[in-house]
């Protein structure tokens, strides 16, 4: 059609047509099959089903966590995959999925421990069929599963529930968040969520307890002392004497910020020039002007577990970087607390540095969700935060079965909405078989399709 500017002119109107928008979501529901995570949660919520209920429960949370995947951050927009049966079956109306969220809220300890079971269920599934790819492949001593803890503040733009101020001057939430790590291949799954008031301590242990407890049930042995190959990375929140005592008891490997003591700069003196090694940078090569070295002896640890050792690291603040007074010499001190006893200190610094991805993995769950508590009652988004880690766990589990030697295993929320998400796509029913019939203009169709095929050729867990 001719036109008198840079794109062309179209005559748009609406029409029953075989499209269908958001068609990657099939790699989703795939990924749902083959965990199991469909029969796992409606097994696990049969308690909330009614008699003659037309919705099942699960299929209800799943569908909202699928909308998350695809970009929505409110229950209505749950309304994309209603207009798409074909791909997404029959989805609950807006009321009916209040109505399910409200009667989960009023026991929502018990709704959040049955949705709980059922994902611990199909994770043990997904890393069972993920093999080599799955984070607790081969996990040992030398080279553990990482589990990141770290909390995130989520404004509240209307009277809600429990929020409170925070400390950064804003109002709504804090919640504490656990992942598990997929290493450079991936990206991370949450493993759980921990949602509270605005005005909660960030280094309150018992909340650092009480989430890394509920991230070790989600482990497939759900062995609650998994040992040395389990390993907590936490920052500074997460070093205290009460948390790092538990972790012991628990003989988990740990990697912790560390507060150092006022008289910081007179045990720096003492350390000789000759003792500190230089740091590591993320290709594992010398970092210039940032060094380490152990303070271990010098320190008074009484009161902390047995076996802890403090690492300082010491490196000159970047040009502009306002100066501090706990600055010694012109250097920015800052240590963590391990209780490893293998590896070097630099191949440790590099190890507790690494913990930096928990807060990509933070940006990522606020994409997908987390940014937007939208429910007024406090243990009805306490469910809201439990949909938030199924579509997490959605996420991590379709790069980990489906996109797996690709570089889309990393591509973060929105790259995935945009390029294999939303690809368009005609539908068809021929001999009772439905076809969706992908786009060949996506540049990532074949992509997708690889994917698909994966998914539908794992076998769905046995009944």
């Amino acid at each position: 059609m001719n036109s008198t500017g840079l794109y062309p002119r179209v005559h748009v109107g609406t029409a029953k047509v075989a499209a269908v928008a958001q068609a990657g979501g099939v790699l989703l529901t795939e990924t749902i099959r083959a965990a199991g995570l469909d029969r796992a949660l409606s097994e696990a919520l049969v308690g909330w089903r009614k008699p003659l209920a037309v919705h099942d429960p699960g299929k209800i949370l799943l569908d909202l966590a699928v909308s998350l995947v695809l970009g929505g951050d409110a229950l209505s927009d749950v309304a994309v995959l209603r207009g798409e049966p074909g791909v997404y079956g029959r989805v609950a109306s807006d009321p009916t999925v209040l109505r399910l969220i409200k009667a989960l809220a009023e026991d929502a300890d018990k709704a959040i421990k049955a949705i709980s079971v059922a994902r611990q269920q199909a994770r043990a599934t997904v890393w069972g069929l993920a093999g080599v790819h799955a984070p607790d492949h081969g996990a040992t001593a030398e080279q553990p599963l990482i589990i990141d803890l770290d909390a995130s503040l989520v404004t509240a733009h209307s009277e809600k529930q429990q929020a409170a101020p925070t400390f950064k001057r804003g109002f709504g939430f804090h919640p504490l968040l656990a992942f598990a790590d997929h290493g450079t291949d991936g990206t991370g799954e949450a493993l759980a969520v921990h949602l509270r008031p605005g005005n909660a301590g960030s280094n309150k242990a018992s909340d650092h307890i009480a989430v890394t407890r509920a991230a070790l049930a989600q482990l497939p042995d759900q062995n609650p002392r998994p040992g040395r190959r389990v390993l907590v990375r936490a920052d500074g929140a997460g070093g205290t004497k009460d948390f790092t005592k538990w972790l012991t008891g628990r003989r988990v490997v740990y990697s912790v910020g560390f507060t150092l003591p006022m008289d910081t700069p007179d045990l720096y003196h003492e350390i000789p020039e000759w003792v500190w090694l230089p740091a590591l940078n993320a290709d594992g090569e010398a970092r210039d002007g940032a060094d380490l070295a152990e303070f271990t002896g010098l320190l008074d640890l009484s009161g902390w577990p047995k076996g802890m050792r403090v690492i300082v690291r010491r490196e000159r603040p970047h040009p502009g970087a306002q100066l501090r007074f706990d600055d010694v010499d012109g250097y920015r001190l800052t240590a963590f607390a391990t209780n490893t006893t293998l590896g070097t200190l630099q191949q440790l610094e590099l190890r507790h540095s690494r913990r930096a991805r928990c807060e990509d993995r933070i940006r990522q769950a606020k994409t997908t969700g987390l940014a937007n508590l939208p429910l007024h009652g406090f243990d009805q988004n306490r469910i809201w935060c439990q949909i938030v880690a199924l579509a997490s766990e959605l996420q991590a589990w379709t790069g980990m079965l489906a996109l797996t030697g690709h570089e889309a295993r990393r591509w973060e929320p929105k790259r995935l909405r945009y390029r294999l998400f939303s690809i368009p796509a005609t539908i068809a029913r021929r001999a009772r078989r439905i076809h969706l019939h992908l786009s060949d203009r996506s540049p990532w169709a074949e992509l997708i399709l690889t994917g698909i095929t994966r998914l539908q050729g794992l076998p769905a867990p046995a009944t």
